[in-house]
Formats: structure tokens, sequence, C-alpha cells
């Protein structure tokens, strides 16, 4: 296995690159990192139109957000690469299509994720919000939206967690993505695919796993900081008689 790591480490990591195109694992983490960036903005205006008091806009975005989410994301693959060149007449590379793909599933998750969110906020703040006569939009924008996305921030990372792993669907259309580099490394020692897929998983297992934890602390900061949040190994207050 250290022979192996010694040998093809950085065409493990990026690929050709710089004499051909970026791929292993730099294009697997800038692949994420732009479907879960560009899919947050599609991701905000899909939840807040989940909650939206218009029903005419609430019930077509809540179908789109169940179509979806009921879709394999292979599938989703698949309409961007074959569906979208025949409607647009443009023919996408693998990675534009990768990350049409990953933008499409990852703003319709991230919209449920913004969705509770924003119900998770106490209706105390809405309601002095518009006691100080603020409209709808304008209570949600500057109120309730940025306390929200606040609380968003562990289910954030988790999701990216989520998208590293779907970017290996990108092997399917020939994606030079870190699955995809590995499978090229098997076939080129052929003796060793245990070693090479061992440190393919080992790799992913470290990147998420590392990951996951970033959410668990946020998570625990965002617990320790709410209101009425009693500090680590506080006693339990008991009942006077």
């Amino acid at each position: 296995m250290l022979e192996l790591i010694d040998t093809y480490w950085l065409y493990f990591l990026v690929g050709q690159y710089p004499n051909g195109p970026l791929g292993g694992l730099a294009l697997t983490v800038l692949l994420a990192s732009l479907g879960l960036l560009l899919g947050l903005p599609v991701g905000v205006l899909l939840g807040m139109g989940r909650v939206s008091p218009f029903a005419w806009v609430r019930l077509p975005i809540s179908a789109l957000v169940f179509v979806v989410r009921g879709t394999p994301l292979l599938m989703v693959v698949f309409w961007a690469y074959f569906f979208l060149p025949s409607v647009t007449g443009v023919k996408t590379d693998q990675f534009t299509t990768m990350l049409i793909a990953l933008v499409i599933f990852d703003g319709v998750y991230l919209a449920e994720i913004v969705r509770a969110g924003i119900q998770g906020v106490p209706k105390g703040q809405t309601e002095c919000a518009r006691a100080l006569g603020l409209g709808y939009w304008r209570t949600l924008r500057h109120v309730v939206l940025p306390q929200a996305l606040r609380a968003m921030l562990p289910s954030l990372v988790n999701q990216f967690v989520s998208t590293i792993k779907e970017t290996s669907l990108g092997y399917i259309i020939g994606l030079t993505e870190v699955s995809f580099i590995a499978s090229q490394i098997n076939s080129q020692v052929f003796t060793k695919p245990t070693e090479v897929y061992a440190i393919l998983g080992l790799t992913y297992f470290v990147l998420c796993f590392g990951l996951s934890r970033v959410a668990y602390g946020l998570e625990r900061r965002r617990v320790r900081r709410a209101p009425g949040a009693r500090p680590p190994h506080a006693p339990t207050p008991t009942a006077t008689p």
C-alpha cells in the first residue's frame, strides 16, 4: 500500500494536472464545494417558497421538491447529460453536467433544511416584527432568515458530506473524480485492487468523518448558546420544598 501511495499519490490527488485537466481528490472537493455553494441560493428560494402563505407559490414548489427528492441522483445526472443538450442544443462536458445535477439535487435538499430552519425560529420573533410594521417578506428576510441560516450550519456541513459522496456518480459519465482515478490506477497495477480501493475508502472516510465532527461541534456550540441553555455539567435545579 505504501508503494502505491508513493507512486500514485500526485495522480490520485490532482489527476493529470497541470499537464491535463484537473482530476482526483481535488476535483471531487471542488465539485462538491461548487455544488453546495450554487445550490444554496436555490435552496433558500425554494425553502422560502415552501413556507409561503400563498398557495400558488407553495404548492408548485412543494411538488417540485417531492418529485426531485423521490428521484435517484443518477437519474438527474442522466437528465442533465442527455435531456438538457437535446432541449438546449448545447452539449456540456462531464464537469458541467455533474455540477448541474448536483445544484438541482442539493438545491432541493437544502430547501427542506431551510424550511425546517425557518419553522424552527420562535413565532414570537415573527409576531414582534409584524407588530413593528414589517410586512411578511421583510420579516422573513431581515428577522427570520438570518436566525434560520445560523441554525442551519450543522445541517449544511452534513449536506456537504453527502455531496462529496454523491460526486462519485460522475464515474458513470467519465468524470475524472477520485473514484474514477482509483479505477484507472487499479487498471494499471492489476494485482492490487484491495489496496487501491482500501486507499479510496480511507480517503472518503477521513474526509467525511472529519467534516461530520465539524458539524457535531457546530451543533454543540449552537445548543450551548441557545437561550435558556444550561452550561455543561451544571446541576439540575430542584424544586424548593
